[in-house]
C-alpha cells in the first residue's frame, strides 16, 4: 500500500516578490494539493527571515482550512520556546471550533533560550562522516550551535519574541499542560484548576516534531503521540530519530502503535534537466539561512548562475543540497520510496521551493500523480 503524501509549507517569498503574494500562492497550492491527493497541509513558524512569511501559522492555518474542505491542516511546527501553554491550547482549540476535525497541532522545541545555544556550542556532537544507508544518504550532521551562539540575529529574534526576563519552560512540560488543558485535566501546584475557553474537548491532533534522537522523540514516544523527523532539516539524523522514537513508544488512548512522518526537499519537473535548473537555487538559499539564519528571498536560476561557490561554501551547504530529491517524477518517487523503506515512515512530508509559483505548483502535481 502507498503511504500518504503531505504537504509542508513555508510560505517562501520569491526575490522581486512580496510577502502578501506569497499568503496568496500558499492559498493556491493548499487548494491544487487538495486536488491533487495530498492528505494534509502544514505551515512552518519562522520570524524575521525576509524570504519567508510564514510568521503566522495559526492565521495561515485557518485561511487555508477556510480555502479547502478535506486538507487536514497544521502547524509544522509551534515554536513552543515563543508561547505559553495557554495561548497555543486556546488558539488551536479556537480553529478546531472553526474547522471541527481537521486541524493538526504539531509542536517542536524551536525558540529555546539563548544559553542552550551556547551550551551547544561548548559542547558540539561527536564528528560523524556520511554514509549510506540501504541507499538512502546520511550526510554529515550540521551544527547549528556555533552559529546560533555567535548570531546577534538569534539573541533579536529572542528579544522581540519573548517578555523580558522570561524564560522557556522544559518542553516535555510544555507537552503535557497543552494536553492537560485541552482534556481539562490541569491545575496548579496550589490545586486550581484552569479551563481553557476554547480548548477543553477540543478534536485536536497533536504531533510532536524533531530533528534528532533526543528529547522531541522521547517525548513523543513516551506519550504515545504521532512523531514527525525532519530529513529535510536535518537529514543526518534521521535514522537515529525514528529508532528513538520508536525505542521509546508507549501506546497510549492515541496510538496503540507508533506513527511516523518523515519529511523530504522535492523538486520534481517533467525531465530530470529541467528539475536540476528549477532547483538550482536552492543551495544559495540554504547558505543564506547558515550564515545569518536569516532565508534571503528565493533566488532565480540566473541568480543561482552567477553566484561564485568557493570550497567553503559548497561544504557549508553540502547535507541538504545532496538530500534534495530532485529530477523528474519517476526519479523523485524512487527517492522518496527509499526514504520510505528506510525510515519506515507511514506517511511523507513533502516540502517544495522553486522562484516561480507555477513550477512549484506543477512539481506537488507531477509528484502526486506519479507516487500514485
Amino acid at each position: 500500500m502507498t503511504v500518504p503524501l503531505s504537504v509542508l509549507d513555508l510560505v517562501p517569498i520569491p526575490a522581486g516578490g512580496t510577502a502578501p503574494q506569497a499568503v496568496r500562492n500558499t492559498l493556491d497550492l493548499a487548494r491544487r494539493t487538495e486536488a491533487a491527493g495530498y492528505r494534509r497541509y502544514w505551515l512552518a513558524e519562522h520570524h524575521l527571515a525576509p524570504g519567508v512569511a510564514s510568521s503566522a501559522p495559526q492565521v495561515l492555518i485557518g485561511a487555508v482550512a477556510a480555502a479547502t474542505s478535506r486538507l487536514r491542516v497544521g502547524s509544522g511546527a509551534v515554536q513552543t520556546g515563543h508561547w505559553t501553554p495557554l495561548a497555543v491550547a486556546e488558539q488551536f482549540a479556537t480553529l478546531d471550533a472553526l474547522y471541527p476535525g481537521r486541524i493538526d497541532l504539531g509542536l517542536g522545541r524551536s525558540g529555546q533560550r539563548r544559553a542552550e545555544a551556547l551550551r551547544r556550542a561548548d559542547s558540539p556532537p561527536p564528528p560523524r562522516e556520511a554514509r549510506v544507508v540501504d541507499g538512502l544518504l546520511l550526510p554529515k550532521p550540521y551544527d547549528f550551535g556555533p552559529l546560533l551562539a555567535k548570531s546577534a540575529g538569534f539573541a533579536l529574534l529572542t528579544t522581540l519574541l519573548q517578555q523580558p526576563g522570561a524564560e522557556s519552560p522544559d518542553f516535555a512540560d510544555v507537552v503535557d499542560d497543552i494536553v492537560r488543558l485541552l482534556t481539562g485535566a490541569y491545575e496548579s501546584p496550589d490545586g486550581h484548576r484552569a479551563q481553557a475557553v476554547p480548548g477543553e474537548g477540543a478534536d485536536l491532533a497533536l504531533w510532536i516534531l524533531g530533528s534528532s534522537g533526543g528529547q522531541s522523540a522521547r517525548v513523543a514516544g513516551e506519550r504515545g503521540l504521532p512523531f514527525a523527523a525532519n530529513y529535510h532539516v536535518s537529514p543526518a539524523n534521521v535514522v537515529e530519530a525514528v529508532e528513538a522514537y520508536r525505542a521509546a513508544f508507549k501506546p497510549s488512548d492515541v496510538l496503540d502503535e507508533p506513527y511516523v512522518v518523515v519529511s523530504a526537499d522535492v523538486v520534481a519537473a517533467p525531465t530530470d534537466e529541467e528539475a536540476r535548473l528549477l532547483a538550482s537555487p536552492y543551495g544559495l538559499w540554504v547558505r543564506s539561512i547558515r550564515t545569518s539564519l536569516a532565508a534571503i528571498p528565493y533566488p532565480t536560476e540566473a541568480d543561482a548562475a552567477a553566484h561564485e561557490w568557493t570550497a567553503e561554501d559548497r561544504a557549508l551547504v553540502a547535507d541538504r543540497v545532496d538530500t534534495q530529491f530532485v529530477g523528474s517524477p519517476e526519479t523523485v518517487a524512487a527517492g522518496l520510496e527509499t526514504l520510505r523503506r528506510v525510515t519506515g515512515a507511514d506517511e511523507l512530508l513533502v516540502t517544495t521551493i522553486t522562484h516561480d509559483h507555477a513550477d512549484r505548483v506543477r512539481s506537488y502535481e507531477l509528484l502526486a500523480e506519479a507516487w500514485a
